[in-house]
């Protein structure tokens, strides 16, 4: 067993996201005599979840954008002691493109800075993927005007910059994120004119099982359901937005009612006056260095094992990255993986009696997920709101009717073949915004989009990399 005092002999482990996840696995990692990279793309840690305004904002409350706030000081104050004594380094504002296997351990490739254009490398005994996830956006006509904006990107905005893009809002599309999106906009003072929710909450009655397992989370949403009543937010369930208005800017959105079978009612359209449109359909998971590394995927998530490791060797996955489910399971996954990550490089036997608590937190909270995943999806006949002019990928300008004359007059039956006859998710973003809906007017299930790098490299990055005085720069400094 390598003597954990020994410095320059104790392994080292790299943890890519310093978010929920992230951050557990690391404090996790580097209480058990691990050496800890911990990189991430933002310039504080946190993730989205613990998102935080810049101090130059002199934010007097950061506390009320937040809940589990006391969770956010245990795991921030773990970190600073582990980053004072030496066991954790925190790279900022490192853009990790590709993590990929050198000989008995591993490299990190990253770009440097908001520029993105000086490469540094990380070299470690093993990976730990805390990559978290990302928006799934479904397009209808005008979704493209100034002002609407993702549930997140509102959400990241108010957090981050304590500032909102407009005065009356609509928040609409499905799941459990709208909630505290519409609560914190109206709290900072926007006029909330509606929650605009596809599902029908009912459905929630036929998952109390799950429901009663977590009486936390019925409590946070009851929360939100009063704060919202205080606000007085119209709540609009079973209804979808269909259109949205402006020539400059957004100035409307027309909302109507949906049928049982996710279709939109005739004749329930209503016009609603706003400057943003904040709408979300769900999250998923950022898998792209997994796919990298090799790791086998379940659907559209890193399939992992009961102590958070991939079916490669050295590389274990916590948090959104292996399945949707919010910060609690991110950071108890996070636990169990940093722990496991430790006893397995300094070659001892995991002791899953060691980390029982989180799993038994791990399990309820994934069950739950399983729960909620059944009834906030996005409305079964959504393409039959995207016209043929409504445009789907953004990036290439691809419309609704050159998909569909892909499909149906040239054969194409998948996204690739799509993108091939389209170039729909030939541009900047690669598919991740057009990707799901691309599939969905394709008549299939989104695929994972096995790129070869998780973010866009400049060429001579890719031509130097491996080189001597970039490896350099990576070394753990003794």
């Amino acid at each position: 067993m390598t003597d954990p005092d020994r410095r320059g002999a104790r392994p080292h482990l790299a943890v890519i996201g310093a978010g929920p996840a992230g951050l557990a696995a690391s404090v996790a990692a580097a209480a058990h005599g691990v050496r800890v990279t911990l990189l991430d793309s933002a310039t504080e840690a946190g993730g989205q979840f613990y998102r935080q305004p810049a101090a130059e904002l002199g934010a007097r409350r950061p506390q009320a954008l937040h809940h589990q706030w006391r969770t956010w000081e245990r795991l921030s104050e773990g970190l600073r002691t582990h980053v004072r004594a030496g066991a954790v380094r925190h790279l900022t504002d490192h853009h990790v493109w590709c993590a990929q296997r050198r000989g008995d351990g591993f490299t990190v490739h990253a770009l440097l800075g908001p520029e993105q254009e000086d490469p540094v490398e990380v070299r470690a005994d093993a990976v730990l993927l805390a990559t978290g996830g990302y928006e799934k956006v479904l397009p209808f006509p005008g979704w493209t005007l100034p002002g609407v904006v993702t549930a997140g990107g509102a959400q990241a905005m108010l957090k981050g910059t304590l500032a909102v893009s407009g005065r009356t809002a609509v928040v609409a599309g499905t799941g459990p994120l709208l909630l505290p999106v519409a609560t914190g906009l109206a709290a900072a003072g926007v006029d909330v004119a509606a929650l605009v929710e596809s599902a029908d909450p009912k459905t929630l009655v036929r998952r109390s099982r799950a429901l009663a397992a977590e009486p936390g989370k019925v409590a946070e949403g009851a929360g939100y359901a009063a704060r919202l009543l205080r606000h007085r937010v119209r709540v609009l369930a079973r209804h979808t937005v269909v259109e949205a208005h402006g020539t400059e800017r957004l100035e409307a959105v027309t909302v109507a009612a949906l049928d049982g079978d996710g279709r939109v009612r005739p004749g329930t359209g209503r016009r609603i006056p706003c400057d943003t449109l904040a709408v979300g359909h769900g999250m998923l998971p950022h898998t792209d260095l997994a796919e990298t590394l090799g790791c086998r995927l379940d659907g559209l998530a890193v399939h992992v094992d009961d102590e958070q490791r991939t079916d490669v060797p050295g590389v274990w996955a916590a948090g959104e990255t292996t399945g949707i489910g919010g910060s609690a399971l991110a950071l108890a996954e996070g636990h169990i993986a940093g722990r496991s990550a430790a006893a397995c490089l300094f070659g001892t036997e995991p002791d899953p009696g060691a980390w029982a608590a989180a799993a038994e937190v791990r399990s309820r909270l994934r069950a739950f997920s399983v729960a909620l995943d059944s009834v906030y999806a996005p409305p079964a006949h959504w393409t039959e709101q995207v016209t043929d002019d409504t445009v789907v990928c953004r990036c290439e300008e691809v419309t609704g009717g050159a998909i569909r004359e892909a499909v149906a007059e040239l054969g194409a039956g998948d996204p690739r073949t799509v993108k091939l006859l389209t170039r729909a998710g030939m541009g900047w973003c690669q598919g991740r915004v057009c990707g799901p809906a691309v599939a969905g007017l394709a008549g299939c299930e989104p695929t994972p989009s096995r790129r070869p790098f998780a973010r866009p490299v400049p060429l001579g990055v890719l031509a130097r990399a491996g080189e001597p005085d970039r490896q350099c720069r990576s070394e753990w400094s003794q």
